[in-house]
């Protein structure tokens, strides 16, 4: 589903009027998205699109990271009083110092009043975020969680322990361990496909009951398996949305491809071993 109707922004990529995309979730409730533009010659449009929405998911192009209009497209939503958080990524290929690190997220938390999660991932971004700094950004009101896709268990028990940022995992594999370590809970890819499955196991987490919990961590591990483990993790969400009749294609945007027959082959039966189907 394309949003970008006119020609003339599909040969620009960039988006002018507004668009429009809707899904079916498997409740059977229906989401629809609203792309709006963010050029500032198309203040109006964006207005006109954002106003009456309940939840906007900012986007911030990963070729130009964060730039003086992000802050005020973030101002121009937190005008609209949309009270929904951000999550806020480490930036990518820059490689900054620490205080670096410090600043960027710290400006990010200053340009709104919305509640702001940290995301590390030194895998993709290049650099990991300091147990030191994150203490320093648990000072700021608003940044009040991370998401770890580090998996230093040792290291984030101590940010647990001295900055009292709620903490949650950012690996599949990790989430029973982050949870048993006093995690939060997880922002999860296999949950695309295995939400219940992972409900379940923080339910058992939170009741002390490590014996289910243990349980429902081994059942999901085909899952983990087949999402994260053979190709790019959004790779593969997506065929195994396909695959549940959630989405009609796995088409990804490059330098993304789809899943190949033989990857989807393997999902799927990852998926059955982990009683998703």
């Amino acid at each position: 589903m394309e949003p970008d109707r006119w020609e003339a922004e599909q040969r620009r990529g960039m988006t002018i009027d507004l668009g429009f995309a809707w899904m079916t979730l498997p409740s059977g409730e229906e989401i629809a998205f609203v792309d709006v533009p963010g050029h500032e010659r198309f203040i109006t449009n964006m207005l006109a699109g954002a106003g009456p929405a309940p939840g906007v998911l900012f986007v911030v192009a990963a070729d130009e990271g964060w730039m003086p209009q992000s802050a005020e497209h973030l101002a121009a939503v937190d005008a609209l009083a949309v009270r929904h958080g951000l999550l806020v990524v480490t930036p990518y290929y820059s490689k900054p110092p620490q205080s670096g690190l410090h600043a960027h997220f710290t400006a990010v938390a200053d340009a709104t009043g919305l509640s702001v999660m940290v995301y590390d991932i030194p895998g993709r971004a290049g650099i990991p975020i300091a147990t030191d700094t994150l203490v320093r950004l648990a000072e700021h009101d608003r940044i009040v969680a991370v998401k770890d896709a580090k998996g230093d268990l040792y290291e984030g028990s101590w940010v647990m322990a001295r900055a009292g940022l709620a903490f949650y995992s950012g690996d599949d594999a990790l989430n029973l361990a982050w949870l048993a370590h006093g995690g939060s809970g997880m922002v999860s890819v296999v949950s695309h496909v295995a939400s219940a499955g992972y409900a379940e196991l923080v339910r058992a987490v939170d009741a002390g009951d490590l014996a289910t919990a243990v349980a429902v961590h081994r059942r999901l591990l085909p899952a983990v398996r087949g999402v994260m483990t053979r190709t790019q993790g959004a790779i593969t969400s997506k065929a195994a949305l396909q695959l549940l009749g959630v989405l009609v294609h796995r088409t990804m945007r490059l330098p993304l491809v789809a899943a190949t027959d033989d990857e989807v082959a393997l999902l799927r039966a990852d998926l059955e071993l982990a009683g998703i189907s």
